[in-house]
């Protein structure tokens, strides 16, 4: 159904009225600028597309009704009639709409709907194979894509945050459309340039402008750096850990180079008899790796580089490689011995690229004795017998020493660690049985009774003997020993045994062995601790409780009146004729010399070592 009268928009038409709308809002298109009084209860919509206007609405008596088509369930009307809603825009939408009212009369009004969409985030691609700076013509770097917009938008290049331009033979933009089954934009865009050694970390990144109805906007990808490759102009060597190096050090030398991709590596070492640079064995990766670093690794290395593009050759300036080290230490005497109450004299000798220090210590205690290469010994003893260790260091290189160990012997007839022991055992058990002598010359050890015998040798001078026996009666009654002898005298051990079921927790003793050293022959009594605590315990109990009944008798006695006290206090206590003998009172300790500090007299003092605690109280005179 076309217009009454005439074709509308042949006549001469003010521009028309700007709607804008994103897509997928409504627009709100108005029969009549808004301060127009006309009535607009009579009115037919037209969508005008080139040109060609389509009946798509009829407005009759302010009420709507679609006319089929594209538009048929997406219009309505409101505000009483004077504005007709088009729903769910699309780009599709973006033409004239043409509203041509009635009454009073024919007047027509023209409205361009404006559609936008902004794109979605830009996506950017680097070109990851690189770009060469001997490329004859400008290279890719990367792609930029903004899909989804309406209408187009402009894509815009930069690097380090520099907006990039067309530049002959150095900046080419070169973008692209599609035009989606939506209407929608996708653009795409590829920046291809020249580029040079300082744009090795150039941030290359694209920029999208797009205009929505509240106004201009844009949208940034991620930067990205393009792989540059450049040939290289100076190689140097590197040497890993840097400072002083050491003797056992773990050492890597490598070749670095300013190009990219860096030329292919070797190392040579100077040979110090030819001069010559000889060309050094590295891993994959053109390291040289020395572990341990010895000092015949030091000297003067070399990087050479070759371009395999170019295949020019480049050569590092020269590095001496120092490794500090300390030889092998030397102790003279190598197995010194020497006499009792004479005197030994040490000396230490070691070399080093550096200067040394020395010192000597007591190997069992780590106690230093003296500073400096040579230890002096006067009136040895027995006990000075055993390791010397001379420390030579490096003061200049932390943890750079070497030591050696030193035994000195003293001759002597062998000493015992133990001179008796005594075991409990089980009849019918397998035992082991150990015994440990020393002296110089070393002594052997042979044993009384049958068994597997094995030796260990402690140190030079000691050895230990163990020996695996079944334990029999006759074993039981004979018990064990050990004879450790030399060429200068002889000395035993002895083991007794005794059997495990004639143990008893009583206040009873038993005889232990005294753990003496060689010739010494003192043995003593010695109960455990919680025996001996027990017995102090008793005995204090007991004294306590015969004072109390001593008391208690003569208080009976007083006062019976047969207990006279004169000023002097020197009184007897008599007794009748038949009870004499009866009132005999014995406090007996079994307190061992060491407890028996425990018990004193009125006065303070400790009984001496040798008493025994039996004190008497005789009441018969």
């Amino acid at each position: 159904m076309g217009p009454s009268s005439g074709v509308p928009g042949e006549a001469e038409q003010p521009d028309p009225e700007l709607v804008e709308v994103e897509v997928g809002g409504t627009a709100l298109l108005k029969c009549g600028p808004s301060h127009s009084p006309g009535n607009f209860s009579h009115a037919d919509w037209f969508s005008v597309h080139k040109e060609k206007p389509t009946l798509i609405f009829l407005v009759r008596q302010g009420q709507g009704q679609s006319e089929p088509g594209e538009y048929q369930n997406r219009l309505s009307l409101q505000d009483q009639g004077t504005t007709l809603a088009l729903a769910r825009i699309t780009p599709h939408d973006e033409r004239i709409f043409l509203c041509q009212g009635k009454r009073p009369r024919s007047q027509e009004h023209r409205i361009q709907l404006r559609v936008y969409k902004a794109p979605e985030e830009p996506l950017i691609q680097v070109n990851a194979l690189g770009i060469s700076v001997n490329s004859e013509e400008p290279g890719e770097v990367a792609t930029c894509v903004g899909r989804n917009g309406y209408p187009l938008p402009q894509v815009t290049w930069y690097k380090n945050s520099q907006s990039l331009k067309e530049e002959k033979n150095r900046v080419h933009i070169q973008s692209s459309q599609i035009v989606e089954s939506s209407g929608l934009y996708t653009l795409r865009s590829v920046l291809k340039a020249q580029l040079t050694k300082e744009d090795k970390d150039a941030q290359f990144y694209c920029e999208l402008s797009y205009r929505l109805p509240s106004g201009n906007h844009m949208k940034e990808s991620r930067e990205v750096t393009v792989p540059v490759f450049y040939p290289a102009e100076r190689v140097w060597l590197e040497v890993e850990p840097e400072g002083m190096l050491k003797e056992g050090d773990r050492v890597e030398i490598r070749c670095l180079a300013d190009g990219n991709p860096p030329p292919h590596f070797s190392i040579g070492k100077q040979n110090l008899s030819t001069r010559e640079m000889e060309e050094e064995r590295t891993d994959d990766n053109g390291v040289l790796v020395l572990e341990p670093a010895r000092k015949e690794h030091s000297g003067l290395y070399e990087c050479q580089g070759l371009d395999l593009e170019s295949t020019a050759s480049l050569l590092s300036d020269q590095q001496e490689l120092v490794v500090n080290y300390v030889s092998e230490v030397r102790v003279s005497p190598a197995a010194p011995e020497s006499q009792e109450g004479s005197s030994l004299t040490l000396t230490c000798e070691a070399e080093s690229n550096q200067d040394l220090e020395f010192q000597w210590l007591r190997e069992k205690t780590g106690k230093v004795l003296a500073k400096g290469p040579v230890l002096q010994l006067r009136n040895l003893k027995r006990e000075a017998g055993g390791g010397y260790r001379c420390v030579a260091s490096v003061p200049s290189v932390p943890g750079l020493n070497r030591t050696q160990l030193v035994n000195v012997a003293i001759f002597g007839s062998p000493w015992m660690a133990l001179r008796e022991r005594k075991m409990w055992v089980k009849e019918n058990s397998v035992l082991n049985l150990s015994c440990e002598a020393s002296g110089h010359p070393r002594p052997s050890i042979v044993w009384s009774v049958d068994g597997t015998a094995s030796e260990q040798d402690q140190d030079p001078q000691s050895v230990l003997s163990v020996l695996n026996v079944l334990v029999t009666p006759e074993l039981l009654e004979t018990g064990a020993e050990c004879v450790a002898s030399n060429s200068l005298g002889r000395n035993t051990t002895v083991i007794i045994l005794e059997l495990d079921s004639n143990r008893t927790t009583s206040l009873s003793t038993s005889t232990v062995s005294p753990y003496a050293r060689a010739n010494s022959t003192s043995t003593e009594k010695k109960l455990t601790e919680p025996e001996s605590k027990g017995v102090v315990i008793v005995a204090v109990t007991v004294c306590v409780l015969v004072l109390a009944v001593l008391g208690a008798v003569l208080y009976f006695f007083y006062k019976k009146g047969k207990l006279p006290c004169g000023r002097s206090g020197k009184q007897e206590i008599t007794l009748p004729p038949s009870r004499k003998g009866e009132f005999v009172v014995e406090v007996k300790s079994d307190k061992l010399p060491e407890e028996m500090g425990l018990l004193q007299g009125s006065n303070g003092d400790k009984r001496a070592p040798g008493d025994q605690g039996e004190k008497y109280i005789d009441l018969r005179h």
